[in-house]
């Protein structure tokens, strides 16, 4: 399955932040939406950063709580690993565990097209998995 298939099932709307906004806003960000991850956009659309909670408590225990008034910019992960609609969600399971990060962007001709969670990977692996057995459940009772 590919990133494109997944993404019908759920929305492109993805939570965005500048990198100019402080760490303050992000954790209230964070907080509103109930979400893990803000993606740091520039101007264009394209993406600049992540900043996810685990960003923001090694943030406050390596500085201590004055970062909360710095810009995200300061703290955020600029190096983003991204997906494509094309990738697979394998592919995608794959690099978010070798990566050790739970959010993925996707992007579309380099703008922000979506973002993938973990949650999403695994969900998808349990419908999967779901679906693997009750064929097996079928084809014993019918053979």
């Amino acid at each position: 399955m590919t990133v494109a298939k997944l993404m019908k099932q759920k929305s492109h709307d993805v939570i965005t932040g500048t990198a100019e906004m402080t760490v303050l806003d992000a954790t209230r960000m964070l907080e509103r939406h109930r979400i893990g991850a803000v993606v740091i956009v520039n101007a264009s659309g394209g993406v600049a950063g992540i900043l996810s909670e685990r960003d923001i408590v090694q943030a406050i225990a390596r500085n201590g709580a004055g970062v909360l008034d710095r810009p995200v910019s300061a703290f955020m992960t600029s190096d983003v690993v991204t997906c494509e609609t094309h990738s697979t969600v394998a592919d995608v399971m794959a690099t978010m565990t070798r990566g050790k990060f739970r959010h993925m962007p996707i992007v579309n001709n380099g703008l922000l097209d979506g973002i993938v969670s973990i949650g999403d990977v695994v969900k998808y692996r349990i419908e999967e998995a779901e679906a693997e057995a009750q064929a097996m459940r079928e084809y014993i009772t019918t053979g």
